[in-house]
């Protein structure tokens, strides 16, 4: 490895991608933007009658626009992958970081600490944005599982969007997960639910979203969810990182 190319270098080189590429970076903000969006049209108005129903866990009712803002984070791992692959950029790439392992590692970096940042910020947004139209159904930041469910939504975007990354780099198309994983995430994963709740508890999706209710449900608690959302990140960004190492750029 040459001087110039230390590891500083090459996570600054990766950062300046995701602010460049307009896709990528208007993704990160996208989640933010949704995060705030959905919960002004949704809470005003159906927030409070939705509370009083008592169907659904008061905290996690409050990260209903995690639907919407998900969308986003899987947008975003998608683009920053798929940009190395329009106009030989992966080529390029190479030329100045030789090696593979260490580009990728950068990257998945990169895009993971952005999508952890905007996460948790995301989180707290949602949570006071609602919070102020619920009245007496408001939860406070200091009750039981408060604070854990805004950080534990950017830890869950992270890893979502991480998910998305290494998708994008084993099929080499944005295209293609999104067409795949969005559906997956919004309809199938609801469909699987409501035939075997069971199996469906194991999803990336549903498991990582345990963390945000204040008594999760089902077999796995807040952070063991997370865990298993881990692990299928952990299996995708290899998928990744094997596809990187041996195909051509």
């Amino acid at each position: 490895m040459s001087a110039a190319v230390t590891v500083p270098a090459v996570l600054r080189s990766e950062w300046i991608k995701i602010r460049s590429i307009r896709s990528s970076f208007g993704s990160l903000l996208a989640v933010l933007v949704a995060a705030l969006g959905i919960a002004l049209a949704v809470f005003p108005s159906i927030g409070q009658p939705e509370a009083e129903t008592g169907d659904m866990d008061p905290l996690f009712w409050i990260y209903y626009p995690m639907n919407f803002v998900q969308i986003a984070a899987i947008s975003f791992g998608a683009t920053a992958a798929s940009s190395e692959y329009l106009n030989g950029a992966l080529r390029n790439s190479l030329a100045a970081v030789p090696n593979r392992t260490l580009l990728y590692g950068a990257k998945a970096a990169v895009v993971g600490a952005g999508a952890l940042v905007v996460g948790v910020v995301a989180g707290f947004v949602m949570f006071f944005t609602a919070n102020a139209f619920l009245g007496k159904y408001a939860v406070g930041i200091g009750e039981p599982g408060a604070l854990r469910s805004c950080f534990g939504a950017g830890l869950y975007l992270a890893l979502i969007t991480l998910f998305s990354m290494g998708l994008t780099f084993l099929l080499r198309s944005a295209v293609a997960v999104l067409s795949t994983l969005i559906p997956f995430i919004l309809i199938v994963s609801f469909v699987i639910g409501g035939v075997s709740e069971g199996a469906a508890t194991w999803l990336p999706d549903r498991a990582g979203q345990q963390i945000l209710f204040q008594e999760p449900v089902g077999t796995l608690g807040a952070w063991t969810g997370i865990g298993v959302t881990a692990l299928w990140t952990a299996a995708a960004l290899l998928a990744g990182w094997w596809a990187v190492r041996r195909r051509d750029a």
